[in-house]
């Protein structure tokens, strides 16, 4: 296995709407089948845990859009900035994140690790609940 690239990484961090996932074997090419796979809502361990939980919000969503803005690689860790966005019942929700890939000496993905605001973007649109959440988030803030 080569290196992967900002090409490769690129590629697999953006998709638009509708525009089909990318497929297990996809995946398989850039991840360890034991992938350690970390974001705000779960843990998933190896390659098939990671793909169903993608397959689980693909599913919940009527459509994704994905997003990279900037990509840095050093040496076996890489960093990607990247916006997604849920199309969910006629409303998007766009979450704007940050992915930390670490590299094994194969030089495929051997932990995925995502980090994003999952409850401002998803709660603070609804009536009231978006106003607590913005007030509880301003406690935290000062």
């Amino acid at each position: 296995m080569q290196n992967i690239t900002e090409d490769h990484l690129k590629k697999l961090f953006t998709k638009q709407y509708g525009q089909p996932a990318l497929s297990k074997n996809e995946w398989k090419n850039f991840y360890e089948d034991n992938v350690l796979f970390i974001d705000p809502t779960q843990e998933q361990a190896g390659l098939d845990r990671y793909v169903q939980a993608q397959e689980k919000l693909i599913k919940r969503c009527d459509d994704i859009y994905l997003k990279t803005h900037k990509i840095l690689i050093s040496e076996s860790v890489g960093f990607i900035e990247w916006e997604m966005g849920l199309k969910i019942l006629n409303k998007e929700f766009i979450y704007p994140g940050i992915t930390r890939l670490i590299f094994s000496e194969s030089g495929k993905i051997k932990e995925h690790r995502d980090y994003f605001d999952f409850c401002g973007p998803t709660f603070g649109p609804i009536p009231i609940l978006g106003s607590f959440i913005r007030w509880v988030y301003k406690k935290f803030a000062n």
